[in-house]
């Protein structure tokens, strides 16, 4: 039986595979936030921490705290897919966004 795939396409495969983990890892929060809210949305945000998965946004207002929590179901499950699930859980809290 011969197999399918060559050992040139096994490589060039690993090493895709290999660049792709690479970006990922080297994304920071701040590049995953900006990919994800809209221009308005960055107005009014900054990344306060990330740690043990958890990812905390300063908002400049609780008018944009309030909009945030209620879609951040939809914001998490976004952030995880860009991250592959490095991302647990999005805090808000009001704070300096400058």
């Amino acid at each position: 039986m011969r197999p399918t795939h060559t050992l040139k396409d096994a490589i060039q495969s690993l090493f895709a595979t290999l660049e792709i983990q690479q970006r990922r890892d080297q994304e920071t929060p701040q590049a995953l936030i900006q990919r994800v809210l809209s221009k308005k949305e960055l107005e009014h945000v900054r990344v306060g921490y990330f740690k043990k998965g958890i990812l905390c946004i300063n908002v400049d207002s609780s008018v944009w705290l309030y909009n945030l929590n209620l879609h951040k179901d939809g914001l998490l499950n976004k952030l995880r897919a860009q991250s592959q699930d490095v991302i647990k859980d999005i805090r808000f809290s009001l704070g300096d966004v400058k």
